[in-house]
């Protein structure tokens, strides 16, 4: 039984991993609000990436596994975008990670193969418009997790999960009417938007022993998105 940190586990595809991992593994899974639970395997501790301290003294000797959950959606035209924006989108996505790896880093080094995920978005290798501050903070993930996996390797691993729009709480704005959903599922080869469970299960196999010869990847699980050209 693997011991497992998932940082923003709570809400969309960092439940839906601790949904599918409670029952196999050892869970402690961040939110920004204290919750209980009657799963042995479940340990709910309180952290606000933006604003918390972190509650290392909560965790186990060591750690087979962090995920790295929260994140942002901010789609503007460039213009009309403050600094401030920028400073925000950047803190939960990336310097959030940096901070909870630079906490946990002993913990993971005394695992025999730890495994390190996060989170980027189809947006990064694709160039869309209004995507300026989300793909800014994205982008760094994925630049950070590479030289991380370097710099670690053998003892860490470290890759990156860049999907397209996912069905999850954070994008409801964007697939709250049949329109909405019906228009973002038909901009994907696969014309059907991604679910959380889809997200988590490639999570999953990144934490698994099965993917123990991979590292310093990007995985582009976005429908095709990124790779496919449809029509001409």
């Amino acid at each position: 039984m693997k011991n497992i940190l998932i940082i923003g586990g709570t809400s969309g595809i960092g439940k839906a991993l601790t949904e599918k991992l409670s029952a196999t593994h050892k869970l402690y899974v961040t939110s920004r609000n204290p919750l209980a639970s009657n799963n042995q395997n479940l340990t709910y501790l309180q952290y606000d990436v933006a604003t918390g301290d972190f509650p290392a003294a909560a965790l186990p000797a060591h750690l087979d596994g962090v995920v790295y959950c929260p994140g942002t959606i901010n789609l503007r035209p460039f213009k009309g975008i403050k600094p401030e924006t920028f400073e925000q989108d950047l803190q939960v996505n990336f310097i959030g990670l940096v901070k909870t790896l630079q906490q946990v880093l002993p913990l993971l080094q005394a695992a025999p193969n730890a495994s390190v995920i996060a989170f980027s978005t189809v947006a990064v290798k694709m160039g869309m418009p209004f995507h300026t501050s989300v793909a800014g903070a994205k982008g760094a993930i994925e630049g950070f997790a590479r030289a991380f996996a370097a710099e670690f390797a053998p003892k860490i691993r470290m890759n990156v999960i860049s999907p397209s729009l996912t069905d999850t709480p954070l994008a409801d704005k964007f697939l709250n009417s049949d329109v909405k959903r019906e228009k973002s599922a038909e901009r994907h080869p696969l014309k059907k938007v991604g679910t959380p469970e889809e997200i988590a299960s490639a999570a999953a196999y990144l934490l698994s022993e099965d993917s123990s010869w991979i590292s310093g990847q990007i995985f582009h699980i976005d429908g095709g998105m990124s790779s496919l050209l449809t029509s001409v």
